[in-house]
């Protein structure tokens, strides 16, 4: 069956598998990348190393928000396109968003480059983790680009109905990451360098196999020359729909800096290392749920292009359903072995063992919840509407996350640390509840009117 018939046609719990498991998997594949740099480190250098990658994370955010920016808010616009039936206007969507894709990042890492030492203290390193965390961000950086084309371009696969491809790129990608990590940190030395070697490596071979399949091989979608120079319309419309995540990711950032600079203020080099740990764990937590709503994007954003509303609904009921419960079963995971977890990142340091069983413990307590509030965010960035998907998208990391760490740990110190996330995660739960049921009412009103002038038609004839 053609893709666009299927998306149109299909039943939708089929199609949220085929979508989704791929899309699940390919997450699960991404979030690997730094939680296999955090495990090699921890064991193959130390506590100050995992500290390292702690302090650079925020800037590999702000990378991962350039891609998110470009390849959420272009994906949604082709899903959209495709839809209308329009495969010439979806294709220079896609040769607009690879230009952003590739300029974007170069001039991240020039700026980078020329403030390195105080923006990698500004984001948490003592003088004891600056070293390690210069030594692994240089080589992340000088690879910026190839990254974002990885994590970026893999969405416009989805976007055409190729879930499958879009897994085997991210999973390339991984496989590569985890063979090198063993190799240039356990057993060559190269130390944090060699972890962050094995990263670009991976992202290296990602990107030629994301543009190798849209240049040469069976695309729906091509990129093609002419469609390499920006349209500031084009440019405006992917930069619209995918703010909301972008800012959602630069608020995690913004965050992040905050949390490593309570942890360094109430916990020291110890408590900023367990976060590294703490924070793996929630990537990977958050990672299935993200390719649920990844995989329900494509079907949400056709069928409401095509005006089925009732298969819009019936998508979003069943992805918030089976993000909820992967919510569910990863919290109860962490809460009944956090020891057997933290010890895979440490080599026999039980102060570091007990204080990340002890964080992990406090830090997912509401963590349930985000299954309903992710898949709901992203639910407004398939049907292209930045207004409402950057309200919820901000709402934990902006509005709530970051003035309750600014205020929680001057009362409970570095308990108020673990005890932010999961208030945070009930509020922003409260939120999107509201936002999602004004939507299901515009839908309601929509489908009302879509009627009439069905009925309309038919008295005409």
């Amino acid at each position: 069956m053609n893709s666009t018939i299927e998306l149109r046609d299909g039943k939708i719990s089929t199609l949220l598998w085929k979508f989704s498991w791929p899309a699940v998997i390919a997450m699960l594949v991404n979030s690997l990348y730094n939680i296999i740099d955090r495990i090699f480190v921890g064991r193959g250098v130390g506590s100050l190393a995992i500290a390292a990658t702690t302090v650079a994370f925020p800037i590999m955010l702000i990378l991962l928000a350039v891609s998110v920016l470009i390849g959420v808010g272009a994906t949604s616009l082709i899903s959209i396109r495709l839809g209308e039936k329009n495969p010439e206007e979806a294709e220079k969507i896609a040769g607009n968003a690879t230009l952003l894709l590739i300029i974007l990042p170069m001039c991240i890492s020039i700026i980078y480059f020329l403030f390195t030492d105080p923006i990698l203290t500004f984001f948490g390193a003592s003088a004891e983790v600056l070293p390690y965390a210069k030594d692994f961000t240089h080589i992340i950086m000088l690879a910026s680009s190839l990254g974002s084309i990885s994590m970026g371009m893999v969405n416009f696969i989805r976007a055409e109905g190729n879930p499958r491809m879009a897994m085997y790129t991210q999973v390339i990608g991984t496989l590569i990451n985890v063979v090198l990590n063993y190799t240039f940190v356990m057993k060559l030395g190269f130390g944090i360098k060699g972890s962050a070697l094995a990263t670009i490596c991976g992202q290296i071979f990602s990107s030629a196999w994301v543009l190798s399949y849209f240049l040469f091989g069976p695309s729906l979608l091509k990129i093609r020359l002419k469609n390499l120079r920006l349209q500031k319309s084009l440019v405006v419309s992917i930069v619209s729909i995918g703010f909301a995540p972008f800012a959602m990711q630069l608020a995690n950032s913004m965050q992040n800096i905050i949390l490593n600079k309570a942890l360094m203020t109430y916990g020291g080099d110890m408590a900023l290392s367990a976060m590294g740990i703490v924070g793996s764990i929630s990537t990977l937590m958050f990672m299935p749920i993200l390719g649920i709503s990844q995989g329900a994007q494509p079907i949400i954003g056709f069928n409401y292009g095509a005006r089925q509303f009732d298969r819009v609904k019936e998508a979003l009921k069943k992805a918030v359903i089976v993000g909820t419960v992967i919510a569910v079963t990863s919290t109860a995971v962490v809460h009944l072995w956090p020891t057997q977890i933290a010890n895979m990142f440490n080599n026999n340091n039980p102060e570091l063992t007990k204080l990340t069983a002890h964080a992990m413990s406090i830090f997912f307590l509401m963590f349930p919840v985000a299954g309903f509030q992710i898949v709901c965010s992203q639910y407004f960035q398939a049907v292209g509407k930045p207004i409402q998907s950057t309200i919820l998208g901000l709402s934990r990391q902006l509005f709530l996350l970051i003035p309750l760490l600014l205020i929680l740990p001057r009362f409970w110190h570095i308990e108020g640390v673990w005890r932010t996330p999961p208030i945070a995660d009930i509020l922003a739960a409260l939120i999107t509840a509201c936002v999602v049921f004004v939507e299901m009412k515009h839908i309601k009103e929509k489908e009302l009117l879509q009627a009439d002038d069905f009925e309309e038609i038919i008295l005409e004839r």
